[in-house]
């Protein structure tokens, strides 16, 4: 029997009920598979700030250092809204992430059949299904660059004093343009081989050194078709033919945008996973897209699918089980074939729906069946 070691972050708003549903599922996992899943659970976010005055807690960086793998839940809330940035909930991911060495963000697009009608774009353009691949950059790029601001003397040319500027740089290098590059090759050796780099080639130079990079490294993947798309193309082609895409892999910034436009076309953001990986042997974290919710928080009523497919992709990418995350996955399709539905994925408003912990009841049903 092999024991694993997950550090638990809650967070904020629904994070605790949807991390809660995420270990029951696993815990479900260990009773039929022989392994065993142990769970510390640590604070970041706007808990962490009230309790400790400070988004990620040196303890929780320990904790998930020292773990196999990390899920969280969500943090941020309108109550830490007017903190400064540095001070903010979301402050503890990119703590995380830059603690963790977590330069990859894997996030899937997938519309299940069955919630094909939740989708906002014609149903022509669905009706295949969607499955999308997002390779986002996360630890470098204008999300970490050189930023701050500075009175100006200059005027405009029309004589308008131009006083305080703000700047944010963006940066990239070689080393960390062909890491990425290669958790977006080897995932689409693993999918339909099919790899689109998404840029702004026509303007910046930090994405002319992604396709010259690119152009490197593809050698070493003949079997995969690359293509090259401008980001602003790329947000079009993403609502007009969307099942086109497999892997898409990007920068810090055109990741994050990306990924929530193609969540949004699944129909639900609390129906999408995410895993962010680092080098060979640190450990992952594995989180829902969907944010804390604080509206419907404590009322029972969150989707934690998101959550539960995340603790899948755990499985797949941190802990080398494959087949028990395949499991869970297939659960979860299941379940919504038979109809079962938590409040946002309702067909129409007034449609009967399960709450958090009848839905993940339901999964653990499913995956025992299997």
């Amino acid at each position: 029997m092999t024991k694993y070691k997950i550090a638990v972050i809650p967070g904020d708003g629904i994070g605790p009920e949807v991390t809660a549903s995420a270990c029951e599922v696993l815990q479900a996992v260990g009773r039929k598979s022989g392994h065993a899943f142990s769970f510390t659970e640590v604070m970041a976010g706007g808990i962490a700030i009230d309790t400790c005055g400070e988004p990620l807690p040196k303890d929780t960086l320990r904790t998930a250092r020292e773990s196999d793998a990390v899920l969280l839940g969500a943090v941020g809330g309108p109550n830490w809204d007017n903190l400064p940035g540095d001070a903010r909930p979301e402050a503890a991911l990119l703590g995380l992430r830059k603690g963790l060495g977590l330069f990859a963000n894997l996030r899937l697009a997938v519309l299940f059949p069955e919630l094909k009608e939740a989708s906002p774009l014609r149903p022509d353009l669905v009706k295949d299904g969607v499955d999308i691949l997002i390779v986002r950059e996360l630890t470098g790029g204008i999300y970490f660059g050189k930023r701050g601001r500075e009175k100006k003397r200059e005027k405009l040319d029309d004589g308008t004093p131009k006083g305080v500027e703000a700047f944010d740089v963006e940066c990239y290098c070689e080393a960390e343009i062909e890491r990425i590059l290669r958790v977006g090759f080897n995932s689409a050796m693993q999918r339909r081989k099919r790899l689109t780099v998404v840029d702004k080639a026509n303007i910046l130079e930090t994405s002319r050194l992604w396709r010259q990079v690119t152009e490197k490294v593809k050698t070493e993947y003949p079997e995969v078709d690359v293509d090259f798309m401008y980001v602003d193309n790329a947000s079009m082609q993403l609502l007009r033919r969307p099942k086109d895409f497999d892997v898409i892999v990007t920068s810090n910034m055109f990741g994050d945008i990306l990924s929530d436009e193609a969540g949004m076309i699944t129909g639900s953001i609390g129906m999408l996973p995410s895993a962010s990986l680092g080098t060979p042997g640190t450990p992952g974290m594995y989180e829902p897209v969907h944010g804390s919710a604080p509206d419907i928080a404590g009322q029972g009523i969150a989707n934690p699918l998101a959550t539960i497919l995340s603790a899948a992709m755990m499985l797949r990418y941190s802990l080398g089980l494959p087949r028990e995350g395949a499991k869970i996955e297939e659960a979860v399709e299941n379940v919504l074939a038979k109809g079962f539905r938590t409040a946002d994925i309702v067909e129409k408003k007034g449609d009967a729906f399960l709450g958090t912990k009848e839905i993940t009841e339901k999964v653990i049903s499913e995956y025992e069946k299997l």
